[in-house]
């Protein structure tokens, strides 16, 4: 991920027909997906919204992950989760529990990845990272760009495509609507408030930039601070 632009460079053929059919500066679309154009180089729009964690409110319970799949596919499944929890049974609080979500990256390795735009930010909803698994033929080249451990990106074996959190964008089986403005499926059901969502992406440059302070007054009847 990058620190200070939110960009990724496409190849060399690519970009000089880009730079061909555009000038510096102008805002195009491809196939659904805004980019800036700007000294040959491309620009993906910044994603409206993430997911932030707060590690030491999170039990582990694994609620967000089977309601992950339920909103999604229909099905409580932590395999289908779009959202992972790990435990480390070696480990004492709070570094025991991690929380991984999409970081909703600036510069989108994922999407770059993508041969035939099925991992897109669309403009028409806040550029949220997404994937149609319509579109997915299954090469896994965003599973492999993904530079997070672990994978940002997963393997859904039964639609046989790639999958990620997509902010509850496209959730058949939810009954409000999701994505940017809208309901986070595992943020509404976490039974301590462990998980925030944000409109301006943090530091790009680390993971831990997402795992935010989420406690309040309530806190303090733990007998802790809320900073503990």
């Amino acid at each position: 991920m990058t620190t200070n632009k939110n960009s990724f460079e496409m190849d060399t053929g690519r970009r000089h027909f880009l730079a061909a059919i555009g000038g510096a500066g102008m805002l195009i679309g491809l196939s659904g997906t805004a980019y800036a154009l700007r000294d040959e180089k491309i620009y993906i729009k910044t994603s409206g919204g993430a997911l932030v964690v707060d590690l030491k409110k999170c039990m582990g319970c694994g609620t967000c992950m089977t309601t992950c799949s339920l909103a999604h596919h229909g099905k409580a499944s932590v395999s289908l989760s779009r959202i992972q929890i790990t435990q480390d049974v070696f480990k004492s609080f709070p570094q025991d529990i991690e929380m991984s979500t999409c970081l909703q990256c600036d510069d989108a390795p994922c999407v770059a990845a993508c041969p035939v735009n099925a991992n897109k930010a669309s403009e028409d909803f806040g550029f949220v990272r997404d994937i149609d698994p319509v579109k997915c033929i299954g090469c896994m080249q965003c599973i492999e760009a993904c530079p997070q451990t672990p994978k940002r990106v997963q393997w859904n074996p039964i639609t046989r495509s790639a999958q990620k959190c997509d902010l509850c964008l496209n959730t058949p089986f939810m009954e409000e609507q999701g994505g940017i403005g809208g309901v986070q499926a595992c943020k509404k059901v976490c039974p301590v408030g462990a998980i925030g969502f944000i409109t301006e992406l943090p530091d790009q440059s680390t993971p831990k930039s997402y795992v935010v302070n989420l406690r309040n007054e309530n806190w303090a009847k733990t007998g802790k601070t809320i900073e503990d």
